[in-house]
Formats: structure tokens, C-alpha cells, sequence
């Protein structure tokens, strides 16, 4: 077993640390949400409009990540982590509302096409090696994020200003990017050695029915991202910095379960553990909103995080298997396109019922999307037979 769990971290060992920088930034901007709300003067409503900017710059990401990919080839990674670096010194001069829509939609396009990037990376490292490398690929996510989240909480709490943190955070996210960066292509051209010039269309009800299971992740994990810091100090009472738990936490909790989820998936099947994370994680968010103290709303936040670890990197890998080699990229890349916009949708979604009903009753909202997630595999599981 650890011979295969260190083969699998040098085979990905290049989308595996584009994935850490991509933890490393939304990380550090779920943890200065408070700071960057409160420079840009933005109600939560207001906030939450802003963050659409993402979703549609997430989505151009996604559309155009196939081609990126083929045009970039080994370079593709390294390329988008400098571009990333950049766009996360931008929220500096968001000193109005209306700046806030353009600064998330930059962060929205290059940031999401680092990450789908890398997970194309690895859903080709999979097909070619017949390895199940997602969850880990993820851990690293989670692990970066959580740890990006705790560190910029402790420069907040000691005084750190935004336009200290976020070029300190930078420099971290470009030291990860040039480690990802890979001395010759690691993978096969995505073709089948079979496939006739007349092939058949893309496959999309399971490319749906995992979308809807990717829209429901991202949208409760990036709620809890986005918010959990401001309900914590604004509803419960923290101080600041104290916030940054919240992220930290939710990042921390699913580096550990997705390290788990890469030994146990091929034990239980993807199907079986996507379902019973689905239940987790409603579970936890309604634990989540009920919560009168810190500690209850971190311990909701943990069994949301469990429930949401694996669901994203374990409905990816079962998306690659059931599409040939020359539709995979673009079949993710659609799976993707769809599935982000609850990346950004979700934490909209929280400002708006916010705004108008409190926090408390957006994450119960949250609960509810969650459970979507039941049907879904359920559903994909129906297909598969």
C-alpha cells in the first residue's frame, strides 16, 4: 500500500502541486473575506452579486480548457499559476463595490483554469496508468487551503494588512507553480487507437448527472469557504481573525478524508462513497446552521467537510472511466462548465437569503441543495447498470 500511495504521488506530482496553489489562493480569500467586504463597503446582497463574476469567468475557464491544454501542452500549469499569482494581488484595490465584479471575475478565469487544468492532468495520469489519483490530487487542495487559511488568519490577528498578506500568500502560490511545472508531457494524446473519424456524440446524461453532483460540492464547500468566517465573528461573536477557523477547518477536515477516500474508494466503490457523502454532508450543514457557539459551528463545519471531501475528485475519476479517451477532456470540461457555477452560485445565493433572512436560514438553504446530490448518484448509478 505505501508502495502504491508514493508511486502515485511521483506520477502526479505536477497537477498535484497546481492544485495546492490553487488551494493556497481561494485559502487565503476565504480568510480576508471579512477585510475585503468591509474595504469594498458592500452589503452581503451586494457581496454576494459580486461573486457571480467568478462563476462566469469559472465558466469561460472551463469552456476553453481543452484547447488551453492542447495549445500549452506541458506549460499549461506553469503558465496559469503565474497568472494567478497576479490576479490575487487585484482584491488590494477593491476599495468599492463596484469593483469588487471585475476582481472576481479575473480571479474567476485564471484560477479556475488552473484547476480544472490540473484535473484534466490527472484524469489522463488515471486512463494511463490505471491508478485512482483524484482524491489524493484533492488532499493537497484541501491540505494548502486549510493551511493558507490558518496562516492568514494569524497575520490578521497580529495586525497584517491586505497589501502585506496577499503578495506574502503570492509568492507561495508561484514557489508551488514552478515545482508543478513537468520537463516533458506526462501523458498519451487523449485518442483511441480504435476510434473511427465518425464518432458518436458526448455522452450527456452521465455528464449531467455528475454535473449536477459537482454544482451541489462546490456550492455547499464554497458557501462554507466564503461565509464561515463572517458567521463566525459577526453571528458568534469572534474576534478578528478568529474567522479564519472556519476555512481552515472545512480544509483541514477534507485534506484528511480525501487521503482516506483515495484508500477507500476502489474498496467501496464511487457510486457507494459519493452517496454516503452526500448524506454526511447535509448532516453537517444543518448542524452548521443551527449552531449557538463556535465550537458547535466548527464541529458542523468538520461533518459538512467530510461529507463534501471526496464527492468532487470521486465523481470526476467516474465521469473519466465512462467516456472514451478522445471525449474525456471535453466531457469533463462540460461536467466542469456546469458543475463551477455552484462554486460561485452558492456563496451569491447565501448573500442574497442573507441579506434579507441571516445566515442562519442561508446555510439551511445550503442543507437542502446538499441533498441533491442522493438523487444524483442514484441516478448515475442506474446508467451504469
Amino acid at each position: 500500500m505505501a508502495k502504491t500511495f508514493l508511486r502515485a504521488l511521483t506520477l502526479s506530482r505536477g497537477p498535484m502541486l497546481a492544485l495546492g496553489a490553487v488551494g493556497v489562493i481561494w485559502g487565503t480569500f476565504a480568510a480576508m473575506v471579512p477585510v475585503i467586504k468591509a474595504q469594498a463597503q458592500a452589503s452581503d446582497a451586494a457581496f454576494g452579486t459580486a461573486l457571480l463574476g467568478s462563476a462566469a469567468g469559472g465558466m469561460v475557464a472551463m469552456y476553453i480548457a481543452p484547447k488551453l491544454s492542447e495549445a500549452l501542452g506541458r506549460f499549461v500549469l506553469l503558465f496559469l499559476a503565474v497568472l494567478s499569482v497576479l490576479v490575487l494581488q487585484l482584491p488590494v484595490f477593491v476599495t468599492s463595490t463596484g469593483r469588487l465584479l471585475p476582481v472576481m471575475a479575473a480571479m474567476g478565469i485564471a484560477v479556475a483554469s488552473l484547476d480544472i487544468n490540473a484535473n484534466l492532468r490527472v484524469s489522463q495520469l488515471e486512463d494511463r496508468h490505471g491508478l485512482h489519483l483524484m482524491n489524493l490530487n484533492h488532499a493537497m487542495f484541501s491540505l494548502c487551503f486549510g493551511a493558507a487559511a490558518v496562516l492568514v488568519a494569524a497575520l490578521r490577528h497580529s495586525g497584517w494588512s491586505i497589501a502585506q498578506i496577499l503578495p506574502l500568500m503570492g509568492g507561495g502560490v508561484l514557489v508551488l507553480g514552478a515545482l508543478s511545472f513537468e520537463g516533458r508531457d506526462p501523458v498519451v494524446p487523449d485518442t483511441d487507437e480504435e476510434a473511427t473519424p465518425a464518432m458518436p456524440g458526448l455522452p450527456w446524461r452521465p455528464i449531467l448527472l455528475v454535473a449536477v453532483m459537482l454544482f451541489v460540492s462546490f456550492m455547499g464547500e464554497n458557501a462554507i469557504e466564503s461565509w464561515s468566517a463572517l458567521f463566525l465573528e459577526r453571528e458568534l461573536g469572534g474576534e478578528a481573525g478568529q474567522g479564519g477557523f472556519g476555512p481552515s477547518m472545512l480544509g483541514f477536515t477534507m485534506a484528511g478524508f480525501r487521503l482516506l477516500g483515495h484508500l477507500g474508494t476502489q474498496r467501496l466503490g464511487e457510486a457507494r462513497v459519493v452517496f454516503w457523502s452526500g448524506v454526511l454532508g447535509v448532516v453537517g450543514a444543518l448542524v452548521l446552521s443551527q449552531a449557538q457557539t463556535q465550537p458547535i459551528a466548527l464541529f458542523g463545519i468538520a461533518v459538512t467537510a467530510i461529507g463534501m471531501a471526496v464527492i468532487v475528485p470521486t465523481a470526476t475519476s467516474l465521469l473519466g472511466k465512462r467516456v472514451s479517451r478522445r471525449h474525456r477532456n471535453v466531457a469533463i470540461s462540460r461536467a466542469w462548465m456546469l458543475g463551477f457555477v455552484g462554486f460561485f452560485v452558492g456563496p451569491s445565493t447565501i448573500g442574497f437569503v442573507s441579506d434579507h433572512f441571516g445566515l442562519r436560514v442561508a446555510f439551511l438553504c445550503v442543507t437542502g441543495m446538499l441533498a441533491l446530490i442522493i438523487p444524483a448518484v442514484l441516478a448515475l448509478t442506474r446508467v451504469q447498470n
